[in-house]
């Protein structure tokens, strides 16, 4: 007599986050950037996690109050804990305000958040660990998140809850201190990680920081806030599907570490999905590549979004020489941009965020940067459609492709120092000047061209003092 199969522990898990096995991310098949579109997210990431029992605890019978006054902080982690030792399953969180300072969510355990639930960090700083965390590409000494996750497996976040920052934390760094703030959500060198369907609101730090992560995905989240979004940092296997952000700073942005020490750890954030989502941007960019790029950003996808506003432009890829390493594979498509400040597109290899202490010296600190592709883009009134000069001459953009551009803008496309170019389906209106303006360009659909005067260039850094990553 057959016996039945025994149910995965994997599958049991995200059937009880609510996130079906059809939401995996998909492991990118890009470098057939041009042939197979369809096929460029198309192989699961999976693995087997410890057996889970699936108990159900909630954070009320470890002491959790809930009145937003008395601090909760202590109850929810007891809860968190218990969850984990018992081999996983959920930890609920009814209706109510929960004030509490950082708490770590364990392998195999979801947070569950009540429709009605709000867990609000605490205004003390003293509330948040301090550890070792990630910063502007730096590993430094700052405060834990709100709610963490280090080094766990097959974890979560699920429901229409709420996630609150404290706005009596100013800033994002302290001036007397120099101490990182503490961000919202922040998973560290975690696997399987799910986000799905809670509002977050931040204040002046990032609210999403996902480091080290593989497999990580967020779905139908509202994420508020008074800086980035959603900072994918050295990550690989990421999907964000579905999620309305509305922020002042870069709603997305890829990173992966800053000088020597993101080089030498090369650490690379690759195979990103960016689809179905709504970005209103304050202060900066709808989605922004870099500036920290020193572990390599690779096969990234945006697809079927809708840029609403921008500071600057709706899209940035930035870097600077001293970073090295790469920035390649970036395909995105069927994108609708309106008010955007700066324009839709602007790419910025040569002076983009602060010099790192210890640079990648000489030639070597150069972005190598290749295969970048735009199609099926729809623009509103955009001052500037393209402004894709600020590429150094000694590393061009090896591939860019821009096809199927519609819509009005101020002034149409400016490009230097890029080989491989195609340019085909460009029909804008309302422009002055000429449409497209080139520097040292090659490829097809360049005909016509006003011919630009080369940027002047900052010297490439040197080689110093060996660097010893410490």
């Amino acid at each position: 007599m057959n016996k039945p199969e025994p149910k995965s522990p994997r599958r049991s898990f995200l059937k009880a986050a609510g996130i079906g096995l059809s939401t995996l991310p998909m492991a990118s098949a890009l470098p057939a950037l041009a042939k197979d579109a369809a096929a460029q997210n198309a192989a699961g990431a999976a693995s087997a996690s410890p057996s889970a029992p699936g108990v159900r605890l909630d954070v009320r019978d470890f002491g959790a109050i809930g009145d937003g006054k008395a601090k909760d902080t202590l109850a929810i982690q007891q809860a968190l804990d218990r969850c984990t030792l018992l081999g996983g399953g959920e930890v609920l969180v009814p209706a109510g305000v929960y004030l509490t300072g950082t708490i770590s969510i364990g392998s195999n355990t979801l947070l569950r958040l009540h429709e009605q639930a709000t867990l609000q960090g605490s205004p003390d700083l003293a509330d948040y660990l301090l550890t070792q965390v990630r910063w502007e590409g730096r590993w430094i000494k700052g405060h834990a998140g709100l709610v963490v996750a280090v080094r766990a497996e097959n974890i979560g976040i699920a429901g229409a809850g709420k996630i609150l920052g404290n706005t009596a934390i100013k800033g994002r760094v302290d001036r007397a201190t120099g101490l990182r703030h503490p961000a919202l959500l922040e998973f560290t060198s975690c696997r399987h990680v799910r986000v799905r369907d809670c509002t977050t609101q931040q204040n002046d730090m990032w609210s999403i920081h996902p480091v080290y992560c593989d497999d990580v995905s967020f779905q139908g989240m509202t994420v508020n806030g008074g800086a980035d979004g959603i900072d994918v940092d050295s990550c690989r296997q990421v999907v964000i599907e579905h999620c309305v952000f509305d922020t002042a700073d870069d709603c997305i942005s890829l990173k992966s570490g800053r000088g020597q020490e993101g080089n030498t750890l090369a650490r690379p954030t690759e195979d990103v999905r960016i689809a179905h989502c709504s970005f209103r941007d304050h202060n900066w960019a709808c989605i922004g590549i870099g500036s920290e790029t020193s572990g390599g950003i690779r096969r990234v996808r945006v697809e079927h979004c809708k840029c609403l506003s921008a500071k600057t432009f709706a899209i940035y890829i930035k870097s600077r020489p001293g970073r090295g390493a790469f920035i390649e594979d970036i395909v995105m498509d069927d994108l609708d941009v309106a008010g955007a400040g700066g324009g839709f597109l602007r790419f910025n290899i040569l002076n983009s965020g602060k010099q790192d202490e210890f640079p990648v010296p000489g030639e070597d600190g150069i972005p190598r940067i290749r295969n970048f592709q735009f199609s099926n883009i729809r623009v509103v009134d955009v001052p500037v459609l393209v402004d894709g000069v600020s590429i150094h001459p000694a590393r061009p953009l090896d591939g860019f492709s821009l096809t199927n551009i519609s819509g009005t803008c101020g002034k149409g496309i400016a490009l230097a120092n890029i080989k491989n170019a195609v340019l085909r389906g460009i029909d804008v209106r309302g422009f002055s000047g000429p449409l497209l303006s080139t520097s040292n360009v090659s490829g097809t659909g360049l005909d016509g061209a006003l011919a630009l005067a080369p940027a002047v260039l900052e010297p490439v850094l040197q080689p110093g003092a060996p660097y010893i990553l410490r």
